[in-house]
């Protein structure tokens, strides 16, 4: 009898042992999911986008965003924190807080839950509002030189690029002077798209049979990328540009180089440009045709029936 008692002893002793030299494995578990919950957020994060700003208006607009978080964080913190204290103070293992099954009516309760989100809404919307007007798509942007005008035409699935004044064009390729307002005139020859140039700020829609319109500026030269935030068919995903901000001297020898090479963008070289086509390579013209843009806004206005340019 001595010996199984004995025996038991050591056993007990020995499992006890193992479980201590055991390495806790809860404390690991959730710094692996800390650690891939603080990457996701910083993988999204990348420089080339709305929180690296290059022009006065994505620089606002990420100022506007900003202040809508931190407006919206006043709120969220305080009801997070208050969630897990309540939640903590009235465990069931709490012996000290009190409970009750009576339902009572607490208007200062009910003041302070309903006032405080009021407030907020009516802070958040003030400062959207005022921050949206500000940033008006159609004004103009005070500059040092006048405006460079670039016509935008979404095409399937492409970016068709028209200087108007200086008769040249371009596709998937936006070239213009570092420190110039950039005053577009934007439409689609097919379906609904949106040009985002993130970097520089305003998303905004190209429709056909529709103009709008939008102002951006580069403060320094560089290359930001652009793209359709709006689906538009099986090249969507390919319907990419880049802009390029020069000096004001280099786009002046830029657009000499384009007048020398390349092929005229008449009623031939549109009809084509205008079948789909997915991932086209940059391309320059060394003309236009005059008023294209005004023909192609026409021929979507006028239907299906008119598919070129000179219809």
């Amino acid at each position: 009898m001595e010996d199984l008692t004995t025996r038991l002893a050591k056993a007990r002793e020995g499992r006890s042992g193992w479980m201590s030299r055991t390495p806790p494995r809860r404390h690991s578990r959730w710094l692996r999911w800390f650690m891939v919950g603080a990457a996701v957020p910083l993988a999204s994060c990348q420089r080339a986008g709305i929180l690296d700003p290059q022009g006065p208006i994505a620089s606002a607009e990420r100022l506007l965003l900003i202040n809508s978080t931190a407006i919206m964080l006043v709120v969220v913190v305080p009801v997070i924190v208050a969630t897990l204290a309540f939640a903590w103070w009235y465990r069931s293992s709490n012996t000290q807080a009190t409970r009750s099954l009576d339902e009572s009516y607490e208007g200062r309760v009910e003041f302070v839950t309903w006032s405080i989100p009021a407030l907020t809404v009516i802070l958040l919307g003030g400062v959207i509002w005022i921050g949206s007007h500000q940033l008006d798509p159609r004004a103009p942007i005070p500059g040092k030189s006048d405006s460079l005008r670039v016509d935008v035409v979404a095409l399937d699935w492409k970016w068709l690029f028209i200087y108007p004044d200086h008769g040249v064009a371009t596709v998937n390729q936006l070239v213009i002077p570092a420190g110039t307002p950039v005053e577009f005139r934007l439409t689609s020859a097919t379906v609904m798209n949106s040009f985002f140039v993130p970097q520089l700020g305003s998303q905004i829609y190209a429709m056909g049979g529709m103009t709008t319109h939008l102002h951006l500026l580069a403060d320094a030269p560089g290359e930001y990328p652009g793209f359709s935030a709006n689906f538009s068919g099986d090249g969507f995903s390919e319907m990419r540009f880049v802009v390029k901000s020069v000096p004001a001297g280099d786009f002046n020898v830029w657009l000499e180089q384009v007048r020398g090479t390349g092929s005229a963008l008449d009623d031939a070289g549109y009809a084509e440009l205008a079948k789909p086509s997915q991932a086209v390579p940059p391309t320059t013209y060394r003309s236009v045709e005059p008023k294209l843009f005004e023909r192609i806004l026409d021929q979507t206005t006028a239907g299906p029936t008119m598919r070129h340019a000179g219809g």
